[in-house]
């Protein structure tokens, strides 16, 4: 005789849990259950008590800041739990009361309905990844801001390095600069300190992203993607960080939708009417695949670099990389003959390299043996 289902709806906070109960049928009760502690203690003693009654349980709760440990202390308690995008919840337009009590039950309700949309869990070792890459990022945009603010503070004072800036040279012409104002002096040396300790450690994390890539699961995937023009160590690692396993998207339109690059459409009776991206789902990934898509406004042809990296690479990842090659390179010339403004250009470049991603990612063999 197969078991009753109750599915429950966990609203996560960082202190406390609130939890609603929905029994399996269209008619099927939905109650309150009341709030617990944010704990594992607590967490367990409510699986424990709720699965007493014989009851099969399925929870769910939305991503956040609390991360994954709920779902894996119940996975671990061999309970089907779910985590659900919060973005792609069904809402009610006229609603205006919001508290933990009805998020707690709409969850519940919800998932009983098979109205929510779940996220992919990484493991503990692919959530380590993710967050060094993410510190990565971080310190990218830090660099950029101080960056910034000292390229703003010479402005003010009229100053303007008209070649290449952050070389060599650049750092021996700040040093030439003088003020009337001796404050002004310490204002640079201390914009350029910032500068140097954000390079600093841009470079501490890549190196540590490189260290760790080789204990990492998806390493193998890691090196094929390098295959690609435009996409580095950096580059694919932050990639495969933020999507995870590629593989699982049963086609390349998939990933596309997933990482937003597909047009946005209103299209109602005879009218369609397609707009820009939408912009859905990872932005980190996407921002990445932008870069990349830069590099192929040049002609086709396989760098020094390029070749380094391809050496070990089996031939079938070879040949699919020339062939995304040959392809976007000719299709960046077609859309700019056609007059589209470069940035629309490389958003399609960037859509069309991630089905060549995608392919990449699904063959047997990564390296040559």
């Amino acid at each position: 005789m197969a078991k009753s289902i109750t599915f429950i709806g966990l609203d996560v906070h960082k202190d406390t849990i609130a939890v609603a109960l929905a029994e399996a049928g269209l008619r099927g009760e939905v109650r309150e259950h009341g709030k617990i502690p944010n704990a594992a203690a607590a967490l367990k003693a409510l699986a424990m008590k709720l699965a007493s009654a014989g009851r099969e349980l399925r929870f769910c709760y939305e991503a956040g800041p609390c991360g994954y440990g709920i779902q894996r202390q119940l996975a671990g308690m061999r309970h089907d739990c779910t985590v659900v995008a919060p973005s792609l919840i069904p809402r009610k337009p006229g609603e205006r009361i919001k508290t933990d009590r009805r998020d707690a039950i709409n969850l519940a309700k919800l998932h009983r309905a098979g109205e929510l949309t779940p996220v992919w869990v990484p493991d503990q070792a692919h959530e380590a990844i993710r967050d060094l890459v993410r510190a990565r990022q971080a310190a990218v945009r830090t660099l950029r801001q101080a960056r910034q603010q000292l390229s703003g503070f010479l402005l003010r004072h009229g100053y303007h390095y008209h070649r290449p800036a952050w070389t060599q040279l650049h750092r021996r012409w700040l040093a030439s600069l003088r003020f009337e104002q001796a404050v002004h002096h310490i204002v640079l040396e201390d914009c350029i300190a910032a500068v140097e300790a954000a390079t600093a450690r841009r470079d501490r994390l890549e190196a540590h992203i490189e260290a760790a890539l080789p204990e990492w699961a998806l390493a193998p995937v890691v090196q094929a993607l390098q295959a690609l023009r435009g996409v580095g160590l950096v580059a694919a690692a932050t990639l495969l960080a933020e999507l995870g396993d590629i593989t699982r998207f049963t086609n390349p339109r998939q990933l596309m939708a997933y990482l937003g690059l597909v047009p946005s459409e209103h299209s109602s009776g005879r009218t369609r009417r397609q707009g820009g991206i939408t912009k859905a789902g990872n932005g980190a990934a996407r921002r990445m695949l932008i870069e990349a898509a830069w590099s192929y406004r040049f002609p086709a042809r396989i760098s020094r670099e390029q070749l380094l990296r391809q050496e070990r690479l089996a031939k079938p990842i070879r040949d699919i990389a020339w062939k995304a090659q040959e392809r976007l390179c000719r299709r960046y010339r077609q859309l700019a003959r056609a007059g589209k403004l470069p940035t629309v250009i490389t958003a399609a470049i960037a859509r069309e390299l991630a089905g060549f991603i995608w392919a990449i990612a699904r063959q047997p063999q990564a390296t040559t043996p």
